[in-house]
């Protein structure tokens, strides 16, 4: 098995190499969003109860690239973009309520073609702008007709609250370049501890209503 795309998968730089670099991101996208939506729909068929509000897949754009390439002084070539950038491929999942990102994760990492990489918890220790959300990074085979090739795909796992913090962050983190104000800094971090506050608030809602309904099915 190859491991990571390893270097002797890309013997030139060319639009060959690009497109079947990008070719093998593109299919791990689908394998892990199809996953994904499986899990969903298993749980709902289980459990009676949808975790996942929305999933969204994408590809980082060549500009993209070339652009974090830069930002980390590396060239910018094949083998610097498969081994140094990490979510080329991105899924990004969006649920409910907090617990439900965790339950995801457990259930994403017990997939057995799956290889979990690495976690990073950014709910339980936010960054420094305020900024949270889940993150794993896997790998998935995929079978070539004379190979199999690892790929990576990175996923994000996150309550709407949290989407909606990090799309504005995103916004904001282009427009000034990543050199915002200090006030506008400010005012993110602040907005964060409301979007915790607010998903704890709609959990606690969420499992007292759960209670009532199971309190008014045994009467």
């Amino acid at each position: 098995m190859v491991t990571y795309m390893e270097q002797s998968f890309f013997k030139g730089e060319g639009i060959d190499s690009w497109n079947a670099t990008m070719f093998l991101y593109n299919s791990a996208l689908k394998e892990v969003k199809t996953k994904v939506e499986i899990l969903n729909d298993e749980f709902q068929q289980v459990h009676q109860y949808n975790p996942i509000e929305y999933v969204k897949a994408r590809l980082k754009s060549p500009e993209s690239i070339v652009k974090k390439l830069k930002r980390h002084g590396m060239e910018t070539s094949i083998d610097n973009m498969v081994n140094h950038i990490k979510d080329i491929a991105g899924i990004r999942i969006v649920c409910s309520f907090t617990d439900d990102i965790y339950r995801l994760a457990e259930m994403i990492g017990k997939q057995r073609d799956l290889t979990v990489v690495s976690v990073k918890d950014y709910i339980k220790n936010p960054k420094e702008s305020g900024y949270k959300s889940y993150h794993m990074l896997v790998t998935v085979p995929i079978y070539m007709s004379d190979r199999i090739v690892d790929t990576k795909v990175e996923i994000q796992i996150r309550t709407i609250a949290m989407d909606f913090w990090a799309s504005l962050e995103h916004k904001i983190y282009y427009k000034f370049e990543g050199n915002a104000p200090e006030y506008i800094s400010k005012d993110l971090r602040e907005c964060s501890e409301i979007v915790s506050m607010l998903d704890a608030k709609m959990l606690q809602l969420n499992e007292a209503i759960l209670e009532a309904k199971a309190a008014q099915s045994e009467r």
